[in-house]
């Protein structure tokens, strides 16, 4: 890894032509940045096909260990493609990061957004659970058909757990941050759900269409400008709630900290980082079994 400092000011935000609807585009895509998360994804993507993602577009930054494997012995060739994407890049003239994640999310879009009605952007330690109706796409009717929706994080902590626990991810964190919209720099932020057509500005948290700028809508189709998404008006999760499960337990969230973050050269900032992240969780949560309640009622198998 370069030695060089966490500043991420290039290409934080692109400008890109959408690209040209295919005559018979239709379904979910989802689009993720991974590397060595073997541990994890098999249950990620298991719950997201269960909802009705049609296609996984992951962007592999260099995996050492079974991730790739695992995802092609859960997923079939028609319902994911891998495409290498070792994202340590940084401007010639200035020394500043490229933001990698933002490319590969350009980069889908521009090539494989035609085939797809929606596309979300999102990582592996979150999870896109309807609340109305059994998949996403009954639950997306909520918006109205907007073609950019905001969805806000709702951060999970450790949920009492010191090792990590033998059930699922998804039924062993049942306690998160009290207020997705309260204001905190590294616990409070959206991801999107965007109509890939009508894409014209291309960033990780947040999206501009063609025909609406840089308006976004919650998932119950009430709009307002990028700028004013952090109004707790705004707050809504009747028909989608986007759960981050940040921490995990206490075990992984050491484990987190000593991987360190792609980008950033400072192990100690990092880590600074992480842990003030997770104590505002822990000293903000109420209970939610959202969650743990859908994959019961609908017999979800999240493990083979």
């Amino acid at each position: 890894m370069f030695g060089w400092k966490a500043k991420r000011h290039l290409t934080r935000e692109l400008e890109i032509t959408p690209p040209t609807p295919e005559k018979n585009r239709h379904g979910i895509a989802i689009v993720a940045c991974v590397k060595n998360e073997e541990t994890y994804i098999e249950e990620w993507v298991r719950f997201h096909r269960a909802v009705g993602i049609r296609h996984f577009h992951i962007y592999d930054d260099g995996s050492t260990d079974a991730t790739l494997q695992v995802l092609r012995d859960v997923l079939s060739p028609a319902e994911l493609t891998i495409v290498p994407w070792k994202m340590r890049m940084m401007d010639g003239g200035s020394a500043e990061i490229l933001n990698g994640q933002n490319i590969a999310f350009a980069h889908a879009i521009l090539n494989f957004g035609g085939r797809y009605a929606w596309m979300a952007f999102i990582d592996v330690d979150e999870f896109l659970l309807p609340r109305q109706g059994r998949t996403l796409e009954e639950a997306l009717k909520g918006a109205g058909g907007f073609p950019n929706i905001s969805l806000p994080w709702h951060m999970f902590g450790h949920s009492g757990h010191v090792t990590r626990p033998s059930q699922s991810v998804c039924q062993s964190y049942t306690m998160r941050v009290s207020d997705p919209m309260r204001q905190n720099l590294d616990a409070s932020n959206f991801k999107c759900i965007v109509d890939p057509a009508e894409v014209t500005g291309v960033s990780v948290h947040h999206f501009k269409t063609r025909s609406h700028g840089d308006v976004t809508a919650n998932d119950a189709g009430e709009t307002v400008s990028r700028r004013k998404r952090k109004a707790s008006e705004f707050y809504s999760s009747k028909f989608i709630q986007l759960n981050h499960y940040y921490a995990r337990s206490q075990q992984e969230l050491r484990e987190k900290i000593d991987r360190g973050w792609s980008f950033d050269g400072s192990s100690e900032k990092y880590r600074q980082k992480v842990l003030s992240t997770i104590r505002y969780i822990e000293d903000n949560v109420i209970e939610d079994r959202q969650m743990v309640d859908f994959i019961d009622e609908n017999a979800i198998v999240l493990h083979s």
